[in-house]
């Protein structure tokens, strides 16, 4: 401990931890004093548990009866930025503090004393005989760039016993080895070479290594067509960070989208950044976690967890793909990726980049206002050229009943196959079929846990809430009336069009990609993999597909159902057809090989269906903007959720028309509350929901009114109130 500290032996301060207890407590300090921002190790109750100092205490009681901080941890201080971060974070989401440490503390054991641990490394032998289960533990090391694993993760990975390592040890394809729990990350250097950029491109990333140069805060909105370069551009704005001696944070809204750019950073700087996200394991989550702070760590890519990381010095976010709905939080702490990075980066005094082929309309609206600086690519890159856009008008099209794939999309997919190249059929619709029906009584099957229906999956044979998860075997007579064999599935989901394809292209190569048909990161990962490499004929796909995915041979994507985002109230349903629409149409045609889609619609006047093929975005922006802006709703207005829960129906109601007329605070911040009403899923593993709407205008001081309204609240027994700020769905 220094000589100097903020808080001397027996001085009392304030502990936050991450217990629900509202904020922070007061302790003494320990022998050798401590500092602010210190991780420390406190009693409470019969536990000791993680805190940092987060200032002097209050006082106001006994101090005879504070007790003593038990120790300062062998972990970096949290700077003042990240602190203020923390708190600037919490008042904006109106989310308890010591929620928003838990977010920053989500790394396991770091009250733990540094130390060594096993790892498993590959050896130079090959087993005597290949598994299955060996092949999977070898798979992960060769995916990891032979990374050293513990026991336990390699085994999460690879999904095996730990006897299937300790076999292959034993035949030394695996090497035991003793290594430090926490080691820093291999260097990566930013002098290295990257790609040739075009005229457009070396422009764009001046621009953004001249506004990490000058530091201070600044975001960019870098806004190119798909296949148009954005990431080599970025990557040269990460160089410039890393000269300049500070770490950046790459943030990804897929986890399958790893492994191309984790092969791109390494071609790039010559070693593999740090990778955040679900599938890393334990120990490697903790490790990130303390080189974050240490600064043993230069790039790290991420799910959007990764922005409460500890970095030492951050100095630049790129938010990859900044339009994507899976941004935004939708459970527990309710906030939006991208709005946070935006305010890390303005308390760190680092730069954000932005970057999407259709960004969302907040984004282009505040570079309208001039809030952001914009960066354009208007062409792809090389020799690609962005794909053909045309409808198929299905209103037109001789279709037998329970057939999707129309008579104008087969051949065009049977066109594509003959000349050797890859066709896509997207659907964005999970499992088989959405309903299922009882052609004797009528009856559909729904969760007993929610108000929703079950979703056939049958290539596992089961139905499944796609609410609760909640699933079970799929039933050979009727749950209602007990009919045998009547059960009928109704409406597509991408397994029933895999189906159809078998039926209508026997002779393809079929791959299916949705989420809930892989049990691991890494085999979705290789399925994508194998895709790109030529592994299928058609691919057939949820949005999953729309992600940022390169695959060189693909030449038509066919979208079955262009019309099913257009449907309901969501004040955004425009917004996301036009991006979906364009961004799965972007798989099209970028290598060398021109590229179609084809939209399926019973539509084809639409507005959007018209935006979407004529190009024309600044256009649909403009007009998008234009009726938000009457409408007074984002980003020309303010609007928040008030999701109350509860087993018991009426209670929730009576709460919410009681908040309804006691809003005194908000209209007095010129808003307005609407509802109470039951939630479009009214009823979510057996808790009844209601929702109110709030709406102000842009500039009203929307939380602290919602703050005041809600003060005065004493839950019942068993109800639960969430608010969410900034609300991006209405479920």
């Amino acid at each position: 401990m220094n000589q100097s500290c903020d808080f001397e032996r027996g001085a009392l301060v304030a502990v936050l931890t991450a217990q629900p207890l509202g904020g922070t407590l007061d302790y003494v300090a320990p022998e050798g004093g401590c500092d602010a921002g210190d991780f420390v190790e406190v009693p409470l109750g019969p536990r000791r548990v993680l805190g940092v100092v987060w200032g002097p205490g209050a006082g106001g009681f006994d101090l005879a009866k504070a007790k003593t901080v038990s120790r300062v941890l062998d972990l970096a201080p949290m700077d003042a930025a990240m602190r203020g971060f923390l708190e600037r974070a919490a008042a904006y989401t109106l989310t308890p503090l010591p929620a928003m440490l838990r977010l920053a503390t989500r790394a396991p054991r770091l009250m733990d004393p540094p130390g060594a641990q096993k790892v498993y490394r590959p050896g130079d032998a090959t087993p005597a005989r290949m598994t299955d289960a060996r092949a999977r533990v070898l798979a992960v090391l060769r995916e990891h760039g032979g990374m050293g694993f513990g026991l336990g993760d390699l085994c999460d990975l690879a999904g095996v016993s730990s006897s299937v390592v300790k076999g292959l040890v034993a035949q030394g394809a695996l090497i035991e080895a003793e290594a430090p729990r926490d080691a820093p990350y291999p260097r990566l250097d930013p002098d290295r070479p990257g790609h040739a950029l075009n005229e457009d491109q070396a422009a764009a990333a001046a621009a953004l290594c001249d506004g990490v140069r000058a530091g201070g805060y600044g975001t960019t909105l870098l806004r190119g067509v798909t296949g148009s370069g954005k990431t080599e551009v970025y990557l040269d704005a990460v160089a410039e960070t890393l000269r300049q001696g500070r770490q950046a944070l790459v943030l990804l809204p897929e986890i399958a989208l790893t492994t191309e750019f984790i092969d791109r950073v390494e071609a790039r700087f010559g070693a593999k950044p740090a990778e955040w996200h679900s599938g890393a394991g334990q120990a490697e989550r903790r490790r990130i976690w303390k080189m974050a702070g240490e600064g043993g760590v230069q790039l790290v890519v991420g799910a959007r967890s990764a922005l409460f990381l500890p970095f030492r010095d951050l100095g630049l976010i790129v938010v990859d793909e900044e339009h994507d709905a899976s941004y935004k939080q939708e459970d527990g702490v309710l906030y939006h990726a991208r709005d946070m990075a935006v305010l890390r980066a303005s308390m760190a005094d680092a730069r954000v980049v932005l970057a999407s082929a259709t960004p969302s309309l907040e984004s282009w609206a505040n570079a309208e206002a001039g809030k952001y600086d914009r960066l354009d690519l208007a062409a792809r890159f090389g020799v690609a050229a962005l794909p053909q856009m045309r409808t198929i008008d299905m209103r037109a099209e001789a279709l037998p009943a329970s057939r999707w794939v129309s008579p104008t999309l087969r051949a065009a997919v049977i066109a594509r196959l003959a000349a050797g190249e890859q066709a896509m059929l997207f659907l964005n619709r999970r499992g088989y079929a959405p309903v299922t029906v009882c052609r004797a009584c009528g009856h559909q099957i729904g969760c007993d846990h929610c108000d929703a229906r079950m979703v056939e999956h049958r290539f596992q044979n089961r139905l499944v809430c796609h609410q609760c998860g909640e699933s079970a075997p799929m039933p050979a007579s009727c749950p209602s009336c007990g009919a045998e064999g009547r059960l009928a599935a109704v409406g597509p989901g991408v397994e029933r069009l895999a189906e159809e394809a078998a039926a209508l292209f026997p002779e393809a190569r079929i791959a299916v990609l949705s989420s809930d048909l892989f049990g691991s990161a890494r085999a979705l990962k290789e399925q994508i993999a194998e895709i790109a490499a030529g592994a299928a004929d058609i691919v057939i796909g949820t949005q999953l597909v729309a992600k940022g995915h390169n695959f060189p041979l693909l030449t038509l994507v066919g979208v079955i159902d262009a019309d099913l985002g257009l449907q309901g109230s969501d004040l955004r349903a425009a917004e996301r057809t036009f991006q979906l629409m364009r961004q799965v149409a972007g798989r099209a045609g970028r290598a060398e090989r021109e590229g179609v889609a084809l939209l399926q619609t019973h539509q084809p006047e639409h507005p959007v269906i018209r935006a979407i093929l004529g190009g024309d975005e600044e256009g649909f922006w403009r007009a998008e903007a234009g009726a938000r802006r009457q409408a007074g709703v984002p980003p020309y207005g303010r609007m928040a959720g008030i999701i109350l829960s509860s087993p018991d129906a009426r209670a929730a109601f009576d709460l919410g028309q009681s908040l309804a007329r006691n809003a005194a605070p908000l209209r007095a911040a010129g808003a307005e509350v609407f509802g109470p009403a039951p939630a479009p899923i009214a009823r979510i593993r057996g808790r009844h929901r209601v929702r109110l709407l709030v709406k102000a205008p842009k500039g009203a001081p929307l939380q602290e009114a919602i703050a005041r309204w809600l003060a005065p609240v004493k839950l019942p027994a068993q109800m639960r109130l969430a608010v969410d700020i900034d609300p991006q769905s209405f479920y």
